[in-house]
């Protein structure tokens, strides 16, 4: 319950953020369009990607608890002085026609509110997530249950708290004054990190362990240094400690086939003793192997991330042509994207209510379904989502060509917003929980971070395929005009950008399935690989288990 209020009220003022960072640059701190854009872009392609820096501190120096609060204060003392300069006109600066006119003294305090900002919810994203899933125990068959229902609401609450900042944050933000709506954001975070603080006596604190990049050098340091040493026959004859020399906070995991090389680093040569720089464990070869065996997986996301980014973006602009009344209520442009939130805060509760017992009585499977096939879900219904958004462009345009003056209405981008905000409800839970699950008992926070680092790289591929495109097709057209450089939106090609979105994510999904296909899981489950086999290869499913081997 405490990391749910957490992400509840953390993300209505980081959420709304997202969606008034860009209009408050241009407006207050005077930037230029294309500067005011490219410092939100910088600002959150960093936020993600330092969630990494979160994840490997609260697995190697600070407890998960610890390292939440810690940069929890950091984010609450940046939001602070971004509602101060935002308050005071006296750190705005005047209009000087340059595309940015922040110097000084106030650069140093926007910079540094911003950029600390950045730092520190990276830290509290790259903690809090396997700080609450360290409340279960995925080995305990109740425990399965409790981790995959945690992260289904995990994501319910950051849902339901994202949708009060889209809606009421803005509102205030764009009617209030800026510094009401960040003023907001405050008070709702610093009320979430004392909620998590008060539950600190209930909360189970999973012991420290080596640095997960040192156990990673270290493997690949002795591997390379034994490349010349022929394996045994048997994995048996391998290095491994007994179980009552084993670390509290390492976890026994069994050989596999994949990556032979690397066993390499698990040969104890004749008269050696053991050392960390001689000599690796089968468990901390298998680690590496786990990491190596995911990064195709986080890989396979990033073009999915990269269209929710599209979304973002384009899919706001089309807003501003179109009817935007329901009744005699005006939509607000901004908060557009709040369909999607809105079929997700409704979904996921049916999901878990109504789909997940019902798969679960047909798997067995603790989620109803594996990680890895509801990532695939969430995939297919991608491509869905930006085969829809073609069409509903093409739609939007026909209109506005046959009658300017009659606007479609701006509730027919709910479709493709809807299919994505479902699309996004499977393929976000179910990396949550595979990274989590997966990960060495080491390296939780480590490898749940990787989830936002696949957002990260969506981001920022995002930009690059904007260029790359508009490069291509004006050189390409006749009239030497990209397909997103129109002045408007009714000169550009959007819809071929997102139809060229939809066929590259067709191509990004076979590349899956085989990389899916491939994967296999750490705990050697053979309900999960028989799972696996019947949903990404076609085969049926047999109840001799047992024959079930991980190779």
């Amino acid at each position: 319950m405490f990391f749910e209020a957490l992400s509840t009220l953390d993300s209505i003022g980081s959420i709304a953020n997202m969606f008034v960072f860009v209009l408050y640059f241009n407006h207050v701190m005077r930037f230029d369009q294309s500067q005011s854009a490219n410092t939100f872009t910088n600002y959150m392609g960093s936020t993600f990607l330092l969630s990494v820096v979160g994840g490997f501190i609260s697995d190697t120096y600070l407890s998960k608890l610890t390292t939440c609060l810690s940069f929890g204060l950091l984010q609450i003392l940046a939001l602070t002085m971004i509602t101060i300069q935002a308050f005071s006109k006296k750190l705005h600066p005047d209009d000087c026609g340059k595309t940015t006119c922040v110097t000084g003294g106030e650069a140093l305090m926007f910079y540094g509110s911003l950029y600390l900002l950045a730092l520190a919810a990276g830290g509290v994203r790259g903690s809090l997530t396997p700080l609450g899933g360290d409340q279960f125990d995925p080995k305990d068959k109740k425990g399965a249950k409790g981790l995959a229902t945690y992260f289904n609401w995990y994501v319910l609450s950051t849902t339901l708290g994202a949708i009060l900042g889209v809606t009421v944050v803005v509102w205030v933000s764009m009617n209030k004054g800026w510094s009401w709506g960040f003023l907001i954001g405050t008070i709702a975070s610093s009320l979430g990190f004392i909620a998590l603080a008060l539950g600190k006596p209930f909360y189970v604190i999973r012991p420290l362990g080596t640095s997960p990049i040192t156990r990673v050098a270290q493997v690949i340091v002795v591997a390379i240094r034994n490349r010349r040493l022929k394996l045994p026959e048997s994995p048996e004859e391998l290095y491994e400690i007994n179980d009552k020399e084993r670390d509290l906070a390492e976890e026994k995991v069994s050989h596999t086939n994949q990556f032979r090389s690397l066993d390499k680093a698990a040969i104890l040569p004749d008269g050696m003793n053991p050392n960390p720089w001689r000599v690796c464990t089968v468990t901390q070869v298998e680690e590496v192997k786990i990491l190596t065996r995911m990064l195709p997986i986080l890989a396979s996301t990033i073009i999915m991330n990269t269209c929710m980014s599209q979304l973002q973006t384009f899919s706001v602009i089309q807003g501003l042509y179109m009817y935007p009344y329901l009744g005699s209520f005006k939509f607000p442009t901004a908060s557009i994207p709040v369909i999607p939130l809105i079929f997700m805060s409704l979904l996921i509760p049916v999901y878990e209510f109504l789909v997940v017992p019902f798969a679960r009585k047909i798997t067995g499977h603790p989620a109803g379904i594996t990680q890895l096939q509801r990532v695939g879900v969430g995939l297919v219904l991608s491509i869905i989502s930006m085969s829809v958004a073609g069409i509903i462009e093409v739609k939007r345009r026909d209109q506005f060509f046959k009658n300017p003056m009659k606007p479609i209405s701006v509730f027919w981008l709910s479709f493709q917003y809807g299919i994505f905000g479902i699309a996004d409800m499977f393929t976000m839970v179910g990396l949550l929980e595979f990274f989590y699950k997966e990960a060495p008992s080491g390296m939780k926070s480590l490898s749940t971070s990787f989830a936002p680092l696949s957002l990260s790289f969506g981001a920022f591929l995002s930009t690059i395929f904007v260029n790359i495109v508009n490069a291509i097709t004006k050189s390409a057209s006749r009239s030497k005009k990209g397909w997103l450089e129109g002045i408007t939106l009714n000169d550009s090609k959007l819809n071929l950008f997102y139809w060229f979105l939809a066929i590259l994510s067709c191509i990004n999904f076979a590349n899956y399935l085989f990389w899916a296909s491939w994967y296999k899981y750490k705990d050697n489950s053979a309900i999960e690989s028989q799972m696996e086999t019947k949903a990404l290869d076609g085969s049926s499913y047999t109840s001799k288990v047992e024959d079930t081997q991980v190779r």
